[in-house]
């Protein structure tokens, strides 16, 4: 009698495998509980990618529901995700900022040039459409890794209030957009006009 439960543990064993596999096997790998959702965006203070005078925060993002794009040209993905993002930004006005970092630039060693790489990303913007507002240059990829990315095309929905809503991991294509990330960014982009026209009803008062 004793043994019974010594036989028991190979069969727990073996059904909290399979639960495990299965929980895997219909699971997304774009669904990733990420470390950022819910919470402001991280601190950083990062130059304008074409214009390194300017320099953005994290206030600056606020204000309008925003799409933050990490990319950069030697991505393959972000190229032909690239149309549809700008097609996104014509059509029906959402608001895109790039967070671009280059594999290939060291800025302690200079293995390639600002100018060189902002040659890179004009061509490319010119050739797949430039869905960007603007792009912030994360010359040395720190705030990428305080958001928990671990590549590209990565993308957060970010509230009128700096708020991270969601971490999607992959490009953005019209099934995504329509199933995934669109309802979610109509949502915010409606509460952001609802709050606005609270807070002017209230100033009028």
């Amino acid at each position: 009698m004793k043994k019974a439960p010594l036989v028991a543990i190979p069969l727990v064993l073996f059904l909290l495998l399979v639960v495990f596999l299965f929980k895997g096997l219909f699971s997304d790998p774009r669904e990733l509980d990420s470390q950022v959702k819910d919470k402001t965006l991280p601190p950083f203070s990062l130059p304008d990618l074409m214009n390194p005078d300017t320099t953005y925060t994290p206030e600056d993002l606020k204000g309008q529901v925003t799409i933050l794009n990490v990319w950069g040209v030697w991505c393959v993905t972000c190229a032909v995700e690239m149309p549809y993002l700008t097609q996104l930004k014509n059509e029906q006005g959402v608001h895109i900022v790039g967070l671009y970092f280059d594999q290939d630039l060291d800025p302690d060693f200079g293995t390639k040039t600002l100018t060189r790489v902002q040659q890179e990303v004009v061509e490319m913007l010119s050739r797949y459409g430039n869905p960007y507002a603007f792009n912030i240059f994360d010359v040395y990829r720190d705030t990428s890794l305080d958001l928990g990315v671990t590549g590209a095309p990565e993308h957060f929905v970010i509230d009128a209030s700096g708020i991270i809503r969601m971490h999607h991991i992959g490009d953005i294509n019209e099934r995504v957009w329509r199933n995934k990330i669109g309802p979610l960014y109509e949502k915010l982009r409606n509460e952001s006009l609802n709050d606005l026209a609270n807070e002017v009803s209230e100033a009028a008062e």
